[in-house]
């Protein structure tokens, strides 16, 4: 009965260091690992399934010095991922500037929100179908020729396009990356491993802004994207010379049909959740036309992976109670993420009155205590299971957005920085917990596709929390500032808050108009931690369905739910 009972930490599972023998991963000392153990006798299965699932059953075979370099690779392409966003955030007047075309300069954002977002679950599929090094490889190199072309953009259009071919390639190098850590590393290093990789998130997010300053100020903004190349280069170079994988047999299948639904569907909801309300009203013809295609699609998708031999996302997989579980709190940690760093910055300048570097600082907290909660989390999984280690980690959620809540016009950007750093932990506890139970839950040959449906789960979130969260603030800012009088702020919505961060206009205001802007957005800032607050909460129910332990998976079965 008490093997039965076994989970993460159990000193009696066999295998030594808290491990089951089954559950280390194959190739680390030699010995094999459930891709392996499980496959049965050679030739004993066929069909697209079987050749992925032979040509995995070895397993990465490296060696210890040859793992730290890997890794060395993948924090690399990680960095180059992460500083994307903030960086060519930095550089977007001068773009705009030489360019022009002001009026489609968010889609040089959106363009690469999109294609990332949609290509995810595919790459995850390929991962497993064809190895992760060669799909990582093309992934990263669609990625650096997206980034050298950007830098060569003449016109706002060229730059939409090439932008979108880089988020085509950037899909694939994230959930490659979680990948390759969960076939290298034990389950008690694979946290440490995450925290590793978080902390890169952190280290981008604070060099990012200043980087591309200095990149446009000095160099031009063309070197924005430039500046992947090397990193880039290196990156593939260290996996392409260090990382082997056993050779593949046999015919695999992609689903082309579902590929393509997928892609419509995801396309025509994030189009409408980065656009709508601000290219066309929430209640339009487009927007209904955009929703039903997307619903459209996505009963397409369903019906083909129902029926395709070779799903692109088997739904039996997503009904699993791990992943399902890890795949919530991904959707709900992403909409938390983005509702952070889009309202924090806004909020300690034109609220609290504060510099942006000061803004900057308290959110960046969030990139210090997530890293250095993930860091720790390995441990804990071993000692507590998984479940109340993500249990733990929504308490700290909720603690850190009760702090914000809290946090009125008369704050202190400390107390900002206190409930950011509160945030970070928990992400650091429960998100690591959510992506090391998936991979600890499916065999290697499912690893790909599982670890690539929690990073778009968390894409998807955050596209669906810039939608909501922006609904909220302009709502409440608006009939705040009506109620305060002032109905030629109140026209302008969100935008109005541009009046408290730009000093010139700060300083044109009028006392009485300044202090209802900084009213009407200190409760619209509350109206959006109330919802971000809701939604901490929410995390707990779901985390509480994780199980304690997880049955280490074996190639030629479904993983036990656990206990």
């Amino acid at each position: 009965m008490k093997d039965r009972r076994r989970h993460p930490g159990h000193p009696g599972a066999a295998g030594g260091a808290g491990i089951p023998a089954a559950a280390r991963p194959a190739g680390l000392s030699g010995t094999p690992g459930p891709a392996a153990r499980g496959a049965g006798p050679a030739g004993a299965e066929t069909g697209p399934a079987a050749a992925g699932r032979g040509a995995a059953s070895a397993g990465t075979q490296v060696g210890a010095t040859h793992k730290g370099l890997i890794l060395a690779a993948l924090m690399l392409a990680m960095f180059m991922a992460a500083i994307e966003g903030t960086i060519v955030a930095t550089a977007i007047p001068s773009i705009v500037a030489d360019l022009g075309g002001f009026a489609r300069f968010s889609w040089v954002f959106s363009a690469f929100l999109l294609t990332s977002a949609a290509s995810v679950p595919i790459y995850g599929k390929l991962a497993d179908l064809y190895g992760r090094k060669p799909v990582f490889l093309a992934g990263a190199g669609l990625f650096l020729l997206g980034s050298a072309l950007c830098g060569t953009a003449s016109t706002i259009g060229q730059l939409v396009a090439y932008r979108a071919l880089q988020g085509l390639g950037a899909g694939a190098v994230q959930p490659i990356t979680m990948t390759i850590v969960g076939d290298l590393y034990r389950l008690e290093e694979r946290a440490r491993i995450q925290g590793y990789l978080s902390s890169v998130w952190g280290v981008s997010a604070v060099v990012g802004p200043a980087a591309g300053g200095l990149l446009v100020q000095y160099a031009g903004w063309p070197w924005v994207f430039y500046i992947n190349l090397p990193i880039g280069l290196l990156a593939c170079l260290g996996l392409a010379l260090f990382l082997h994988e056993p050779p593949r047999h046999g015919r695999v299948a992609v689903d082309l049909a579902g590929s393509f639904w997928m892609v419509v569907a995801v396309s025509a909801l994030l189009v409408q959740l980065v656009e709508g309300g601000s290219a066309w009203p929430w209640l339009s013809g487009t927007t209904a036309a955009l929703l039903a295609l997307a619903l459209g699609a996505g009963w397409m998708f369903v019906r083909q992976e129902r029926r395709a031999p070779e799903p692109l996302l088997p739904l039996e997989l997503l009904g699993r109670p791990v992943i399902r579980a890890g795949n919530l709190g991904g959707l709900v940690g992403g909409i938390i993420l983005v509702g952070l760093s889009s309202t924090v910055p806004t909020f300690v300048q034109g609220v609290l009155g504060r510099s942006p570097v000061v803004a900057g600082f308290a959110v960046a907290t969030l990139s210090i205590g997530w890293p250095l909660a993930s860091t720790i989390s390995g441990r804990l999984m071993m000692r507590w299971g998984f479940r109340a280690t993500a249990v733990t980690g929504s308490l700290f959620g909720i603690a850190g957005m009760l702090v914000l809540w809290l946090t009125g016009p008369d704050g202190s950007p400390l107390q900002v920085a206190a409930g950011c750093f509160l945030v970070g932990v928990s992400m650091g506890l429960a998100m690591t917990t959510y992506i090391v139970s998936i991979q600890e839950s499916v065999p290697r040959h499912e690893r790909g596709v599982a670890t690539g449906s929690q990073a778009f789960a968390r894409m998807l979130g955050s596209a669906v929390g810039a939608a909501l969260l922006g609904g909220v603030i302009n709502t409440r800012l608006e009939g705040a500032l009506l109620a305060a009088g002032q109905p030629g702020l109140a026209r302008l919505g969100a935008d109005a808050g541009n009046w408290l961060l730009d000093p010139q206009r700060r300083a044109a205001l009028d006392p009485a108009a300044l202090e209802a802007l900084r009213q009407a957005l200190a409760g619209a800032f509350r109206a959006a931690m109330t919802v971000v607050l809701g939604l901490a909460v929410l995390v707990l129910p779901i985390t509480r369905t994780l199980p304690r332990g997880v049955e280490p998976a074996a190639a030629g079965r479904s993983p036990a739910g656990g206990r």
